[in-house]
């Protein structure tokens, strides 16, 4: 049952990433472009995302568990350290450089996407450098 409530939550966000126009990276190098010609149009669906999380999120933390999970799994860390800010700056200067996160580039594989079909691979080589590195 979690399986499919999985792939329902991922259709759902995939969806949202393809509506949004975050699966476009011209859209999102555009947005990300603070100094040229900056196009500010995803600052509506980062603000959407708030107003709908923020206030559910607060519900949701009420709860004792999960409706479809025994429990909640949250980050257990509540500091900054060196692996996380090193991490994040790859992270935004790869986003920055070639217009996908994780997210939308994986969704876009389903467009048949040349640059998704060049992206999702160097990004899981990557996730697996990162594991080597972290595991030393």
């Amino acid at each position: 049952m979690s399986i499919f409530i999985a792939l329902i939550a991922g259709i759902i966000f995939g969806a949202g990433l393809l509506v949004s126009g975050m699966m476009d990276p011209e859209k999102v190098i555009g947005f990300l472009d603070l100094f040229g010609e900056w196009d500010p149009s995803l600052m509506f669906v980062m603000g959407s995302a708030l107003i709908v999380t923020v206030p559910a999120f607060r519900l949701i933390m009420r709860r004792q568990k999960p409706i479809f999970n025994e429990r909640f799994s949250l980050p257990l860390k509540t500091y900054l350290d060196k692996p996380l800010i090193v991490g994040a700056a790859i992270f935004g200067v790869g986003w920055g450089l070639y217009g996908y996160c994780p997210g939308p580039g994986i969704s876009s594989l389903a467009s048949l996407n040349v640059a998704s079909f060049l992206f999702v691979p160097s990004m899981l080589a990557g996730m697996w450098l990162a594991n080597k590195v972290a595991n030393k």
